[in-house]
């Protein structure tokens, strides 16, 4: 695509990107390599924390040499502010009984911690066989505790940042970087 059609091309809440494309599929190549090795002869199931990890879920299955199930979950506590309100919601839950079931929780981003703690004793309530965590970003600095993540795709800085699934008030998700967001 040329950039005269690039629609973010000028966009001046774009800054730099912080992870690029390329280094984004080579790292979750490598996420699902080490899944399907720490999984073997079992099918797990991802739970992907919606909207934001949809792309992060589907390329990092396509990785996974294994049988995989899939379900969704959406919880809030952004609204489309780019701070969290600290009120933790879910909008849609799971399809799929997680009992004796191996689930990896994939994230998009941990920022705080708050709604990564409070789905995974959600999940934990719901008695699975185990639980992890797949992150592709955490926010460095943020976190009040440690949040005990099995796989991490990057740590970066605690800039908000977009692209790859992650949006502000729904835009920028089809970005195929990770920048940060200028809020001018």
């Amino acid at each position: 695509m040329g950039a005269e059609q690039d629609p973010h091309v000028g966009d001046p809440h774009l800054g730099s990107i912080v992870v690029a494309a390329d280094e984004l599929h080579e790292r979750i190549r490598a996420l699902g390599k080490e899944i399907s090795a720490d999984y073997a002869g079992r099918a797990p199931l991802l739970v992907g924390v919606l909207k934001g990890a949809f792309m992060f879920m589907a390329d990092l299955a396509r990785a996974i040499d294994l049988p995989v199930e899939f379900d969704f979950m959406a919880v809030s506590s952004y609204g489309s502010a780019t701070k969290t309100s600290g009120v933790v919601r879910i909008v849609k839950d799971l399809d799929l009984d997680l009992s004796g079931r191996d689930v990896i929780l994939v994230e998009d981003i941990v920022d705080s911690g708050l709604t990564l703690s409070y789905v995974r004793k959600n999940l934990q309530a719901r008695n699975p066989a185990s639980l992890e965590v797949c992150a592709l970003l955490v926010r460095e600095g943020l976190q009040k505790h440690d949040p005990r993540l099995r796989y991490v795709g990057f740590r970066i800085p605690p800039e908000f940042v977009i692209g790859y699934g992650l949006d502000v008030g729904e835009r920028y998700r089809n970005l195929p970087d990770i920048c940060v967001y200028l809020d001018s």
